[in-house]
This record gives C-alpha cells, structure tokens and sequence, in this order.
C-alpha cells in the first residue's frame, strides 16, 4: 500500500468515528432537552396548585 492510501484509509476512519461521536453526542443532547421539559412542565403544574390559578393569569398577561 502506498503512503496516500494509508492518509486515505485514516482519513476515512477518523471521519467516520466523528461522525459516531457527533450521533452520541446529539441523542444525549435530545435526552437531556426532553428531561428538562418534563421538569418545567411539573414546576408549571406545581405552581398552578399553589397559587390555584393558571400561570398567564398569575403574571397578569391573560384574564
């Protein structure tokens, strides 16, 4: 094998695992987003228990 079929094959290799990488990274990225939105959603419903009131109409913007 020749020099620049051996850069070639290496080049091909650690693209590849870059691109793995960045799936990883990018499913962690959607696991962590849809656990802070079921967090907000229960500080939503958590507030509106206390203050027995929707949260619109406890920042005065809706009646």
């Amino acid at each position: 094998m020749t020099t620049a079929t051996l850069l070639a094959d290496e080049r091909y290799w650690q693209n590849l695992a870059a691109a793995q990488m960045r799936r990883e990274h990018m499913a962690k990225a959607e696991l962590l987003n849809g656990r802070l939105a079921m967090l907000g959603f229960i500080a939503l419903l958590g507030t509106e228990a206390l203050l027995h009131q929707g949260l619109l109409t406890a920042l005065g913007i809706c009646l």
